[in-house]
């Protein structure tokens, strides 16, 4: 992935925006022969403040592009390495536009969200550089459909060797497999939390994170077995149970890193929005009030 968004036509791009903030800089450096200091007044600043304006609006049309399957100009692969080189260079053809003058008004405020829009895309670039492999590398080669699949089969295994064992391994074992919780709201599924329970004979509710207190009784309840049978079952039931578990915490590992690969769109796109909101609004005071 790293080839195909940052290494496209042998960085291209990268070029194409170092080429563009030299030409700003060329640009801004021109004010220290006025008398007037640099700001987004001056004729070169207003320049740049077109070029940034239009380099925003280019910035969000990605989106349209990738769903755009009959468009002709340049890959999607195109798009998406410019996408991220001219993300970063904006940055520095809007600080160049405002003179590095700043206040509180909405010019810094289209300002501050631009650059908060461009945070978010660089955690974007890292989790989509990062995490595809990661993800592979977790599932083993089983997509979340088949280690659900697994899943449930050693639930039925463990429900049918749980009843063999006595009553106080029985309880907690079956009842630690039905309340065995994966996933869950947003913030459980970003941070793996573990909210699974089991029972205990006198139907207490235990916390069960990772599955490992429950597993921590059935060994323990293994020396202290008084028929060979029982200790079979037992026996069959830990293998059972510690398979499990290295199931459900792969099933959580995906849930979460496939979470965060989405997750930081909830905040690029409505602050996308809100930058373009924010720069319309810059445009029309600058020139109402100009």
């Amino acid at each position: 992935m790293f080839d195909n968004i940052m290494r496209v036509r042998n960085y291209r791009y990268f070029w194409w925006c170092m080429g563009s903030i030299v030409v700003a800089v060329g640009v801004f450096a021109t004010q220290t022969s006025s008398n007037e200091p640099a700001n987004g007044g001056t004729w070169q600043g207003l320049v740049l403040g077109v070029w940034a304006a239009l380099l925003i609006v280019w910035l969000t049309l990605l989106g349209v592009r990738k769903r755009s399957y009959r468009f002709r100009l340049g890959t999607v692969q195109d798009w998406t390495s410019l996408h991220v080189y001219l993300g970063v260079g904006v940055l520095v053809v809007a600080t160049l536009h405002a003179g590095l003058q700043f206040g509180w008004n909405v010019h810094t405020l289209a300002y501050v969200l631009m650059f908060a829009v461009i945070i978010s895309g660089v955690v974007g670039l890292f989790t989509y550089l990062s995490y595809p492999r990661r993800i592979a590398d977790n599932q083993q080669g089983q997509n979340r459909s088949q280690l659900f699949g697994e899943l449930y089969e050693l639930n039925q295994q463990g429900i049918k060797t749980a009843r063999s064992c006595g009553p106080e391994v029985q309880t907690a074992a079956i009842s630690g497999i039905q309340r065995t919780a994966i996933g869950g709201g947003v913030l459980s599924q970003l941070f793996a939390r573990d909210l699974s329970r089991f029972e205990t004979l006198d139907g207490v509710q235990q916390p069960n994170p990772h599955q490992a207190p429950l597993i921590d009784l059935v060994s323990k309840r293994i020396p202290r077995a008084d028929k060979h049978d029982e200790v079979t079952a037992l026996q069959d039931l830990l293998v059972i149970l510690c398979r499990r578990q290295a199931v459900i915490e792969r099933l959580r590992k995906d849930i979460r890193l496939q979470g965060w690969l989405q997750a930081w769109l909830y905040v690029h796109v409505p602050l996308t929005a809100a930058t373009l909101t924010a720069v319309v609004v810059h445009i029309l005071v600058t020139f109402i009030y100009w």
